[in-house]
């Protein structure tokens, strides 16, 4: 477990319901992450959480926004830092007094790396799109129509092919859809609707 955070807890309680706005998340996005293709990757997820939470589970506006900044700064020091991965942003998120429900989302979306286990249905669902949400843009990528007619089927024969965008964990996202409680066809076809932003 190399990037092993050692603890179970992040954030204080006290700052519950504590959000930054989306303009400060993209300009925290925008001094971190210097890759074109990593910042798409954390908006195509933050456009996914965001939809997830208020298409499926029918949250209100701030509900939606906890989702989407979850989604749109998991990554956020993994292309100048990736040795302190996870690490650097859970400790700037935690300086800056956001929920915790936030931070830990984050702190979660990859288990065997982390060692921290998703429990709510932001972190399960965080640690669901993030591996799947990277196969599905290289699969549009290869595809001459891109995200127009691709179906999951397409993208589950992606997934048997272990060449196909190789540093994509497949343990990872049968894990996640198992523990979100989710058919994984169900997961690739909302992903599919939602993340081509």
């Amino acid at each position: 477990m190399t990037h092993a955070l050692n603890r179970t807890e992040f954030g204080d309680n006290a700052n519950k319901g504590n959000l930054i706005s989306l303009e400060e998340a993209n300009q925290l996005l925008n001094d971190w992450v210097k890759s074109d293709s990593l910042k798409r990757h954390m908006r195509q997820v933050a456009a996914v959480m965001k939809a997830w939470a208020k298409d499926v589970d029918g949250l209100d506006e701030t509900g939606q926004r906890k989702w989407e900044l979850a989604g749109l700064l998991h990554d956020a020091d993994w292309d100048q830092w990736p040795d302190d991965h996870c690490r650097r942003i859970i400790e700037e998120l935690e300086r800056r007094a956001v929920d915790p429900e936030i931070i830990r989302a984050i702190a979660s979306h990859g288990p065997r790396f982390f060692g921290v286990e998703p429990v709510t249905q932001m972190d399960k669902m965080l640690y669901a799109f993030d591996e799947l949400s990277g196969l599905i843009h290289a699969y549009s990528l290869m595809r001459p129509t891109g995200y127009d007619g691709m179906d999951a089927k397409g993208v589950r024969k992606r997934l048997k092919d272990k060449t196909f965008a190789a540093q994509v964990s497949r343990e990872d996202i049968a894990d996640a859809a198992q523990r979100a409680g989710r058919d994984l066809d169900e997961l690739i076809a909302f992903a599919i609707r939602h993340q081509n932003v």
